[in-house]
């Protein structure tokens, strides 16, 4: 590990110390808070009885579900406006504004439309994802060197192909932020949908146990939501400094 990650873990450790001595010093009482370690015991609990699984499965597949429309819709619609200047001129300007839309107002709209199933949430996640892949994709495919584009249209190969094999390869790591990014908003979509209207699911759940004052049940999976997408952005990250140490900028 390096010096960075040894800093990220002692402050998490700090803070979860610092949590743990003030509930058990009665500052934060048990219906607000129970103790870290009461929090672990009943999330261990929680995932060996196994009566969360229907709901993490459902938040989790239809996350997994919006950030793969994400990422292709996001990478696909990047390397066609890197070509289109005029179009992506057009478009630059909402992509700017773009998160001051609250997305989540078209979820009754989305209601509507598709009805109550799972599509709703999906569709709320993959908008809030699919935009930060375009921008972060387009940000590193700005940065491929014209002696690329040049050995590409050397070798002629098709758009297809020299997005493919050079430009997109190029930009790895760029996209890579734009995948970290979406993998958030994709929580954020599904679980924020699964609050507003659901009848299962991560956020659902959460809430139900909110309504009911069951701190063993809503504390947990806040707790599992924040280590599963910490887990999923941390392989990300190692994923993206290894290509960046590839190219000797790290």
């Amino acid at each position: 590990m390096s010096k960075v990650a040894w800093y990220r873990a002692a402050v998490i450790a700090g803070v979860v110390a610092l949590l743990e001595a003030l509930c058990l010093a009665g500052v934060i009482d048990k219906i607000t808070m129970p103790a870290p370690h009461v929090i672990a015991r009943d999330l261990w609990r929680m995932l060996v009885s196994g009566r969360m699984n229907a709901a993490i499965a459902k938040t989790l597949g239809n996350t997994v579900l919006a950030l793969g429309l994400a990422l292709g819709v996001g990478i696909i619609a990047a390397a066609l406006l890197h070509r289109a200047r005029a179009v992506r001129d057009t478009l630059d300007p909402l992509f700017a504004t773009y998160y001051a839309v609250p997305v989540f107002a078209f979820y009754p709209f989305f209601i509507v439309v598709f009805g109550l199933g799972d599509l709703p949430q999906i569709l709320i996640a993959f908008m809030l994802g699919v935009v930060a892949v375009i921008v972060n994709t387009l940000n590193g495919l700005d940065r491929v060197p014209n002696v690329l584009l040049k050995t590409a249209r050397i070798l002629r190969l098709s758009p297809a192909d020299t997005a493919l094999r050079m430009t997109l390869p190029y930009a790895g790591p760029y996209v890579l932020t734009g995948v970290k990014l979406a993998v958030a908003y994709a929580f954020i979509g599904v679980i924020g949908s699964e609050f507003i209207m659901s009848r299962g699911g991560i956020g659902y759940e959460i809430s139900f146990a909110y309504a009911n004052f069951d701190n063993a049940t809503m504390y947990p999976l806040i707790v599992l939501i924040l280590l599963a997408s910490v887990a999923v952005n941390g392989l990300l990250g190692v994923w993206e400094q290894r290509l960046l140490a590839r190219r000797g900028l790290r």
